[in-house]
């Protein structure tokens, strides 16, 4: 059995190359969405911050919702199950920011992170890597768990650091069709 424990990189602050004091959170991409997370993280738990996580991507990547909308992301909030106010609610409280720049910074600093999707294995003190980026899911349990057994190794073999090829297979959403 794998547990998750989900945790926040941000794009916007990544790519950020002034002094982070001169960083807005209020107009950094991704990060109302970001602070969301934390939120639903921190009320409900790994599991509703998973289930939120798959509502925004299946708005922005299938029904070709802007991130940075509002509507985007309380909409995602009701797929998941969640109150809308959690929105209103992540951004009323600073805490949000600062826990979303903190882990941003422990992530790339302790694991060298560069971007997402990264997985940490085996805790806080165990490797990470970028990826896997695939496709399209697995279509079946037997080749998730082998693609997270094969993922997982990786990671822990310390001397491995890249694999990558050109895509095989376009992505099965809407907004890789839309991109043509």
């Amino acid at each position: 059995m794998v547990e998750v424990e989900w945790g926040v990189f941000s794009l916007a602050i990544i790519n950020f190359e002034k002094p982070m004091e001169e960083f807005d959170p209020d107009r950094g991409r991704g990060v109302r969405a970001l602070r969301t997370a934390i939120a639903v993280r921190d009320r409900f738990g790994n599991e509703a911050m998973a289930d939120y996580y798959g509502a925004i991507g299946n708005r922005i990547f299938d029904g070709l919702q802007d991130y940075q909308e509002d509507a985007t992301i309380t909409g995602a909030l009701s797929d998941a199950g969640l109150d809308e106010s959690v929105l209103a609610d992540a951004l009323a409280d600073p805490g949000t920011w600062e826990k979303l720049l903190a882990e941003h910074t422990w992530l790339t600093s302790s694991t060298r992170s560069f971007g997402v999707p990264t997985i940490q294995v085996d805790g806080p003190d165990g490797p990470a890597t970028f990826g896997p980026v695939i496709s399209n899911p697995p279509d079946n349990d037997d080749d998730a768990v082998a693609l997270w057994h094969h993922t997982a190794w990786l990671t822990r073999y310390e001397n491995f650091s890249e694999i990558k090829r050109d895509r095989t297979v376009d992505p099965d959403l809407e907004a890789w069709r839309a991109r043509e």
